[in-house]
């Protein structure tokens, strides 16, 4: 993908008012925000999307529904619904989206590659079957649904876990409890 401005936060999440290069946010170790996604379905299963093969940081790999780093200027919402349609081919509407918190994550790919992000968390109910999802191919291979406890399961296994994007279990724990308060 080409590379995109976006606003610096500072280490609160606050916006400093400096707008930098995705590539320069990263090279630096510069606070940034990013929206995640999940989608879950009425048969109480997550839709996971696996990164394309080239992507830079974690290619190859399972992870949230849908995500993306927030546009300098544009609002987290708008963003998010963005890049749903961007990378799932799924339109939805603001209400659609319920806002579940905010996850500090700091990452550090690659030795020049460092990736502070403030996660911007929604879940969205999925109504649509996968098959007609529209996967746009520089980002996302693959998508499957899966349970919260299969899920769950993977992430204990060191082995199989090697297989999802490494967020931290604290980070998976807010997913899954959010996501199952939802089934009852």
């Amino acid at each position: 993908m080409a590379d995109e401005f976006i606003d610096i936060l500072d280490k609160n999440g606050k916006l400093t008012e400096e707008v930098r290069l995705k590539s320069e946010a990263h090279r630096l170790g510069l606070f940034h925000a990013s929206v995640h996604i999940w989608f879950y379905t009425s048969s109480k299963k997550i839709l996971l999307q696996k990164r394309a093969d080239h992507k830079d940081t974690f290619p190859s790999l399972w992870d949230v529904s849908v995500a993306g780093h927030v546009s300098a200027g544009e609002s987290r919402e708008n963003s998010a619904l963005r890049e749903v349609k961007e990378e799932i081919g799924l339109s939805i509407e603001k209400k659609d989206l319920e806002f579940v918190g905010v996850y500090l994550a700091e990452k550090q790919p690659r030795s020049n590659l460092f990736d502070n992000e403030f996660h911007y968390i929604y879940v969205s109910k999925l109504s649509v079957p996968i098959e007609t999802l529209r996967l746009q191919e520089e980002e996302v291979s693959n998508i499957k649904l899966i349970s919260p406890k299969f899920l769950m399961n993977d992430l204990k296994d060191p082995e199989i876990r090697k297989k999802y994007v490494p967020h931290d279990m604290a980070y998976y724990e807010l997913i899954l409890k959010e996501i199952t308060n939802r089934f009852i």
